[in-house]
């Protein structure tokens, strides 16, 4: 679940960075990278929700 949660920050941050560049740079291609990584994040993140509530079953 740590490398899940490490992958997880590392989404956050490439998100934040792209769209950061997106709405100051007005940068289209940072706008559709920030897209792609939103879309890994809520695979991510359904993963984790799973890992999560099978390490509280125990």
């Amino acid at each position: 679940m740590k490398k899940l949660v490490e992958k997880i920050n590392a989404g956050i941050a490439d998100f934040q960075v792209n769209a950061e560049a997106q709405l100051v740079k007005g940068n289209k291609a940072a706008g559709a990278r920030a897209r792609k990584a939103a879309l890994e994040l809520m695979k991510d993140l359904k993963e984790f929700r799973k890992v999560s509530v099978e390490a509280a079953k125990k």
